[in-house]
């Protein structure tokens, strides 16, 4: 990015959640892999895929077998 181009940045809001998981490392863990998720998707792109996971059964495999898992 040219120095002249300065990034804009949104407001950050924040929430309490609580996280299922087996351990608190694997909580940490899905935190971390949301808040990813959350900050390179747009609102659109994260409710398409969260339809996806809850609703589409082949297509979350398919993506699955895409990625190794």
């Amino acid at each position: 990015m040219p120095n002249n181009q300065k990034k804009e940045t949104m407001p950050t809001f924040k929430y309490d959640l609580a996280i299922s998981a087996s351990t608190e490392s694997e909580a940490d863990s899905k935190v971390h892999s949301l808040a990813v998720l959350a900050s390179r998707l747009t609102a659109k792109e994260l409710a398409k895929l969260a339809h996806i996971v809850k609703n589409e059964p082949v297509t979350l495999a398919i993506a699955k077998s895409k990625l190794g898992l």
